[in-house]
Formats: structure tokens, sequence, C-alpha cells
């Protein structure tokens, strides 16, 4: 290690360890997360494994922790450390859902994480959550012991050997296990040992999404009803939970529910997924729910629910039933092991040994924090902004924007799940929509956007802009379709031509993939679409709207950050990201300019 002075001086001055780093995002929770101090918030982390355990030995069977604490005192850092650890546990599944959509359709938006979640490598590097509880299926159905990894490596061959392996032990797995009433999700998940040209389908299947009638045959699964989406996901979650409680614990974790969004009936996020975790608990025979929001979100929304004692009786069962676990605030002794483990991980992966463990910080001041009830995240924000060789007068180094930190890590987390990102059309349609009500007001290539209709949750046509295209009024219907060919896009195509139902003047299909000439219904709305009611075809590109999901982020999560929205809306203006991305001129475009 070197410890010279003036080598460790110079790496103050070009590595700042803090900065950028308040807030933990769902990537950390997966992988690596920040430094992490055992001893922070242990009551917290230890009661929910000291649940897993229990319910693991036969004691209990549902459990339900809630977490509350103020903004910034480590809640998502206290799931990350549970999860690393259940990571290690091979009788365990984590599922983690930190993000939401339109709550209107919060039962579908969980099938899609618990999917996600499944996918995620488990005990085994390389090996998906999925495949472990397909293999599972099979040994158990067969009395055998081979691992995941052997039935990947040889699936192609199994199925030369017999062309009916799946179909055999689907069978064999249902025999076994009665209480599964959907044969297709057996075959689903033992597809997913399949090579990448069939496990990618099923993967899509599992998620609830539609397959093209190509694929769809090719697996032998049959495609969800559009009409009844939402119930059917419910059902198909609590199935594919179930089979996965004969073999692993699910953890079900909700984070991330201090939001103002609300749903058609008033609701809030925390009072829907509190709803939703309270369906789960009827209906699951083993699990573990955890939930996670602020001490204010419990009281002022939660406890106010109708029926709210049912909800509370089954989501803060445990350690104490009717209570909440709640995080404490950093004391003087924590404030130095927070600082301290920060700066040792730091210090190591530099290779140096500084004159003390909290160099450059004087420990007597940091002490004095610990006496006013500060959060980890503002102790964090404070060693950012004094990172200098003295380590007290403020940093006079110049710092990026605030923003633009919050900006560059949601843009990293999107690009780490960007394959994801491609195949959610509200989350996309979302970002799209907060671009546009960006543009109230302004004019954009002769287009004035005067008003922006948010439909989400409410038809396949998610948003409709309205303005003036020189002078001209113009309605444009916006859909982003990005589902495999099948009736799915025949559906979303068919409404948005449908001007007269909406008040359209002009629709625009948002859509990367092309449409199959074989389906005829859906080629069809699409050439009278772009030939007969003046409509376009938006293509679109992963890096165009990158940058609108990862800003369209930083607004959904600017209390964690602690930016206002007119921080986040300068910044927006100063770097054009709105009215210079090439997706919004596209829609906003005639067609015959494009």
């Amino acid at each position: 290690m070197n410890t010279n002075s003036s080598a460790i001086n110079d790496i103050i001055q070009k590595h700042n360890p803090f900065e950028g780093n308040m807030v933990v995002r769902s990537s950390q929770i997966w992988g690596k997360s920040f430094p992490d101090v055992p001893s922070i918030n242990a009551p917290a982390s230890n009661a929910v494994l000291e649940a897993v355990s229990k319910v693991n030995q036969g004691k209990m069977q549902m459990v339900g922790v809630t977490i509350t604490g103020e903004k910034g005192v480590g809640k998502s850092q206290v799931i990350s450390r549970i999860r690393h650890q259940l990571q290690k546990d091979e009788n365990s599944l984590f599922i983690y859902m930190g993000k939401y959509g339109c709550l209107n359709k919060i039962k579908y938006d969980f099938l899609q994480a618990l999917a996600s979640s499944l996918r995620v490598h488990g005990k085994y590097p390389g090996v998906m959550q999925w495949q472990e509880i397909a293999a599972s299926l099979i040994n158990n159905a067969r009395n055998l012991q081979y691992t995941p990894q052997q039935y990947i490596k040889n699936f192609t061959k199994l199925i030369e050997k017999n062309s009916n392996f799946i179909e055999d032990n689907t069978e064999l797995i249902l025999q076994a296990k009665p209480d599964i009433n959907d044969p297709y999700i057996v075959r689903a998940i033992l597809l997913t040992l399949a090579p990448q040209s069939w496990s990618i389908y099923a993967n899509h299947w599992l998620a609830g999404s539609e397959l093209a009638e190509k694929q769809a045959k090719t697996l032998g699964l049959p495609n969800p009803k559009q009409e009844k989406r939402e119930a059917e996901a419910f059902e198909m979650a609590c199935q594919i939970l179930e089979v996965v409680s004969d073999y692993k614990l699910p953890v079900i974790c909700f984070d991330e529910l201090d939001r103002t969004d609300v749903d058609d009936n008033g609701f809030t996020t925390a009072q829907v997924v509190a709803s939703l975790s309270k369906d789960f608990y009827n209906n699951l025979k083993r699990g573990i729910l955890l939930l996670s929001m602020y001490e204010k979100t419990w009281i002022d929304q939660v406890k106010v629910l109708p029926q709210a004692e049912a909800v509370i009786d089954r989501i803060a069962n445990y350690p104490t039933p009717k209570q909440t676990i709640q995080l404490s605030y950093l004391n003087s002794e924590s404030v130095v092991t927070v600082v301290s483990h920060w700066l040792k991980e730091f210090y190591d992966s530099h290779q140096v040994k500084p004159p003390s463990p909290l160099y450059p910080f004087d420990e007597n001041k940091l002490r004095e924090f610990g006496k006013q009830k500060l959060s980890v995240r503002q102790i964090l924000n404070w060693c950012s902004h004094h990172w200098t060789v003295s380590g007290d007068e403020p940093s006079t180094v110049s710092h990026k924007s605030p923003v633009e930190l919050a900006f560059n890590r949601e843009l990293q987390e999107i690009e780490e799940s960007m394959n994801d990102a491609m195949e959610n059309n509200d989350w996309m349609a979302a970002a799209l929509l907060m671009g546009f009500e960006n543009l109230i007001g302004k004019t954009v290539n002769g287009f004035q956007v005067e008003k922006v209709d948010n439909l989400l949750g409410r038809c396949h046509v998610q948003f409709k802009i309205n303005g003036k295209d020189n002078g001209k009024e113009v309605k444009i219907g916006v859909a982003v379709i990005q589902q495999p060919n099948g009736i799915g896009v025949q559906a979303r195509l068919g409404q948005l031509i449908d001007y007269e139902q909406l008040n359209l003047t002009r629709g625009c299909l948002i859509r990367s993939r092309n449409i199959s000439r074989s389906a005829r219904l859906a080629q069809q709305y699409l050439k009278q679409l772009l030939n007969e009611k003046a409509g376009k075809w938006a293509i679109l590109k992963p890096e165009l709207i990158k940058p609108l999901l990862a800003i369209f982020q930083v607004y959904k999560n600017c209390e964690n950050y602690e930016l206002s929205p007119e921080i986040i809306q300068s910044y927006i203006d100063e770097k054009g990201l709105v009215i210079k991305n090439p997706l919004i001129l596209d829609i906003l475009s005639e067609p015959s300019r494009k």
C-alpha cells in the first residue's frame, strides 16, 4: 500500500467517492451497492432474515414486514443488504419492484417485475433463477439431482433423444403438483432451460407479454387475452409464486412507494401496493412481503385506507403485530463508522493507506454531526461537498450539476436494462408524455404545443398532443407499440386509426421493429394509418429514448435526489434534452416532412 501523502492528496483532488452517490438505484439492489455497514439499521435487516428463517423452518407461513423511515435514512440500503444476504441462501428467491407505471395496471406491472426478478442470476453464475426452478421441478418429479447447468448444456440433446421432453416432464410435474392449475406456466418455465432462440420468448410469455403467432405456436404457449390482461396477470403471478414457493421461499419487496401518482379511483402508489400485498397474503401459501416507505406515507395513506386494519394485519405483522420497523437517524458513533467504511473501500481501490481512517475529515467534527440527527444521505452529501485535502472547508473544485449527476446515474441504470426498457410500452410512453408536457406553450419547428392529454391506462393510445401546426389545429394520438406481431399489435393499431373515437387529426405509431407481412389485419391497419389517415410511423431507437427515460426517472425520484421540478426543468432546457430530441421532433412533424 502506498502511504505517500502527496500521492494520496492527488487522488483526493481527482476522485470524489461521495459525489453523485446519494440514492440507491434498483441495479444496486441486485448488483454491487454502496459500501454497507451491517450495524446500521441492523434490527430491520435482522428481522426480515429472521422471518425468512422461521418460514423456511415451517414456524410461520406468510409474513408481512413494513420498514418506515425518513428520507435518506437508508431504507433501500437495507433492502440491498437483505437481497445480498438472500443470494447466499439457496432456499430463498428475491423479487423486487421499485418502478411503477400506470397504477390501474399494477397487477400486470407486478407480473413483469416478477419475471424480471427471476431472470436475474441467483446462486449460480450465469444461471437465471427461472432455470433453477425449472431444474428443481424436473428433479422433484423424476427423483433426479441434476444441476441447472447440466440441463441447460444438454437441452438440445435431450430434445433430440425425446422430442416430447417438455410435454412428458410437464405431465409428470403436474401429477406431482396437482395444485398447479395452469400447465402452460410449467411448460414455459421448463423452456427457460432451452437455447436462447426459445428461452427468450418463454421469458417474455412468463412476463405476460404477447408472442408473435409463429413463436407462440413453436413453443406451444397460448397468448393472453388482452381484455382480461389485468385479472389474468394476478392469477398468473399467484400461480408462478405457488410453483416457486414449493422449492424456494419468495421474498417479495415493494420499494419506492412514496409517490404522488394516483389511479383512477384516487388511490396512491402506497395504497395500491398495500392492497395488492393484502391480496397476495390471502392467496399465497407461504412467502415474505416487504414494503418500504416514509413514516408519513404510512400514517397519511396506508392507515386511512378502507379496511385499513385488514391491510395492516397482513403487511405489518412482524416482528410486532400492526407496527412497522422504524429506521433511525445516525448517532455520533454510526456517523464515524459510515464515513470510515466508505473511505476504506475508496482508499483500498486506489491501493493507498491514508494517515488515518477518516482522512481528510476531522473525527471530532463528524461526531458533532451525530448529535444533529442527520440521515446517511445528509452525511454523504456533506462529505461530497467537503472533499478536500483539508477536509473542513467546502471544496473549491467545480462540482457537476446535481441534476447532471442524477441524470447520469439514471442513464447508466437504463443502459444496463435497455432490453427490458424497450419492451415496456407504458414506461416509454410516460417518458415521451413528460417530454411533450415540457413543451406546452412552446413552438417547435412551427408546431405550437398547447395541451397534452394523458391517456395512459385508459386506452392503447397513451397520450394526445393538442396544438397548432403552422396555424392549423392538430390533435396527434401517440401509441408506443413494442409487442411482437400478434393480436395485441392489431388491437392497438385498430384503435390508433379510429380518429373519431379519440378526436384525432393524426395518429403516430412509435415502434422499433417491423410488423410481419403475415399479420394481415395489422398490415391493413398500418396502411390505413400511413396512406389514408395521414398518420406516421416514428422509428423508436434506443439512443433517442434513453435520455428521455433518464430525465423522466430523475423527475420521478426528484424528492430522493432533493431536486426541485424547477431546477430539473432548467437542466432540460439548458441541454435541449426534449426540444432537440429527434424522436420528439419526428412525432411533431408532418408525415410529408419526414
